[in-house]
């Protein structure tokens, strides 16, 4: 097996053939069915093949490729279901696996950061590795003082990896689109490439990461795996045993299914109220099932990893977000144009009806107008169609609307959580969550008990 691809006319030629496999398979198409073979068949097949070709290289590549497919990965949920089969295996392949990367290259890393004795500092170490990621791939091992280790180790060149692609990514994001219906796929590259410097820093994810271990140390909900070394291309973390989120959105039962998507969003909510820091890569690889919750061996905690992407939120998530849900979910359609204006989301420029806003947005926070919702494929589908669909009023509206830039990660990585809740099929006390640890969702930071105590 080779090194990482670092070379960028390599690459980019592996990249370049993408779209005009597609065109080829396309033709290949048109040609099957002139000769009479049903269009629902050949469908599938083309399908089933441009899903095949389009994350091989994309796995085989690593680097900004994979990273670009893991976050589509989450959004498989927003596919219509005659074509999401063919996708599904292969964008979950890309959640948990990867190529691996030839040991004498992991060795000499190694060897390289953490000195030519390195071995001493481990009783037990792995040369084959236990998963593989966009910029690096890590190795079980035992550390000298007896503790069960993860050694995440940096693909060599990854960095000129990342950008190489993602700049060829988007010259074709045209392309790319209908993967996903209704999503942009250019400012997703964009923001992908923003993100490479911090990626690549194993220092700022170890402080990530040791936050967030210190903070949820007594949780029993959800787990973090302590720092235990960092220097440059290297980070050893405590090891976690449990069930990737993966396997549970194939196999599991539906309690696990349940008690995943609670966690899940707990953790999304919290995490920022309480480290000041927004976990921002929430694809299934980097979570998994623990057993043995507050309830027993039968109770499960959710397990956290790959802190490389965060969002730095000192204060929390802003307030806004709250308070623009809860008025939302309230009625008040005038209140809530004018926190959207103010906030950046309305261009002075342009004039909206404050009433088409609120229908815009009341079936996107429907998972949060009753106590318990459950998300799935279908309500995914139906939301992406409804914004997707250019005849819509909700197409033409959305268009209208802007992103502010310090929304941005916040805007996907919700998105994010909400395609992996609904491959769970989950059923989620999502508002509980939110009146816990959003911001403004409850006036004066007061639960509904607490309000309800007030007015008698």
């Amino acid at each position: 097996m080779s090194d990482l691809p670092r070379k960028a006319v390599t690459r980019t030629a592996k990249l370049a053939a993408l779209p005009l496999g597609f065109a080829g398979r396309a033709t290949w198409g048109l040609g099957k069915r002139i000769v009479g073979e049903s269009a629902e068949i050949v469908g599938r097949e083309l399908q089933q093949r441009t899903a095949e070709q389009l994350f091989k290289v994309l796995g085989e590549l690593k680097g900004g490729a994979m990273k670009f497919g893991q976050a589509l990965s989450v959004f498989e949920s927003a596919l219509p279901e005659e074509i999401a089969g063919p996708y599904r295996a292969a964008l979950t392949k890309l959640q948990e696996a990867a190529p691996p990367m030839p040991t004498r290259t992991v060795h000499t890393v190694l060897a390289e950061r953490l000195g030519e004795d390195w071995h001493d500092l481990f009783l037990e170490f792995e040369d084959k590795p236990a998963a593989a990621a966009s910029i690096g791939q890590v190795h079980r091992g035992v550390w000298h003082d007896g503790r069960e280790v993860a050694v995440k180790v940096q693909y060599p060149g990854a960095g000129e990896a990342l950008l190489s692609d993602l700049n060829q990514l988007s010259r074709f994001a045209r392309l790319l689109g209908p993967l996903i219906p209704g999503m942009d796929i250019k400012p997703l590259i964009a923001e992908l490439k923003d993100r490479v410097s911090e990626e690549l820093d194993y220092a700022l994810e170890a402080q990530a990461q040791q936050a967030h271990a210190e903070e949820f140390a007594d949780d029993p909900d959800v787990v973090v795996p302590a720092v235990v070394q960092q220097c440059d291309q290297v980070l050893v973390t405590e090891w976690i045993d449990g069930i990737p989120l993966s396997e549970v959105i194939s196999d599991g039962t539906q309690e696990q299914r349940n008690r995943a998507g609670q966690l899940l969003a707990r953790f999304l909510f919290s995490g920022p109220a309480r480290t000041g820091l927004l976990h921002a890569d929430p694809h299934p690889g980097n979570f998994r099932l623990l057993p043995g919750g507050p309830d027993g061996e039968d109770d499960w905690r959710l397990g956290v990893l790959d802190f490389g992407t965060v969002d730095r939120l000192p204060g929390g998530l802003p307030t806004p977000i709250g308070e623009s849900l809860r008025m939302t979910l309230d009625g008040e359609a005038d209140a809530v144009y004018d926190l959207l204006r103010t906030e950046g989301f309305v261009k002075e420029s342009i004039d909206l009806d404050p009433d088409a806003v609120l229908d815009y947005l009341l079936p996107i926070i429907e998972p949060a107008q009753i106590d318990e919702f459950t998300f799935t494929r279908g309500w995914m589908r139906s939301q992406a169609a409804r914004v997707a669909d250019p005849r819509s009023p909700a197409y033409q509206l959305g268009k209208q609307l802007n992103l502010p830039p310090a929304y941005l990660l916040i805007h996907r990585v919700t998105l994010s959580t909400i395609g992996v809740l609904c491959q769970l099929g989950a059923t989620v006390r999502l508002r509980e969550e939110l009146e816990e640890w959003l911001p403004g969702f409850v006036p004066d930071g007061l639960t509904d008990e607490e309000e309800s105590a007030a007015e008698a």
